[in-house]
Order: structure tokens, then C-alpha cells, then sequence
């Protein structure tokens, strides 16, 4: 069970870098500052999920 976790959170996190790194490449400074907070957002909302379902197949 410990290895799907952190095989979805590995994949998460790697699309959610991707992502940031290709959007990174064309932004003003104004949008890289907002699209940082969002994605530590969403990197946070993808944790939760994952403890949430870890809990629920427990």
C-alpha cells in the first residue's frame, strides 16, 4: 500500500514541477510569484487527498 502512495504522490509532484517549469519559461515575474503559490497549493491538496484515502483503506 506504501509504495502506491508514494508512487502517486512521485507522480504528482513530478507533473506538478513539469508543469511550473514549462509555464515558467514565458511569465513576468508578477505571474511566476502566483503560479509558486498555487502550485504549493495544490501540492498541498494532493497530500491531503492521498492521507485521506490511506486512511479510508485503512
Amino acid at each position: 500500500m506504501m509504495q502506491i502512495k508514494a508512487m502517486v504522490t512521485g507522480i504528482a509532484a513530478g507533473t506538478a514541477v513539469g508543469t511550473v517549469c514549462y509555464i515558467l519559461a514565458g511569465s513576468s515575474a508578477r505571474q511566476r510569484r502566483h503560479l509558486r503559490h498555487a502550485t504549493g497549493r495544490a501540492l498541498r491538496a494532493v497530500g491531503s487527498m492521498m492521507e485521506g484515502m490511506s486512511d479510508m483503506i485503512r
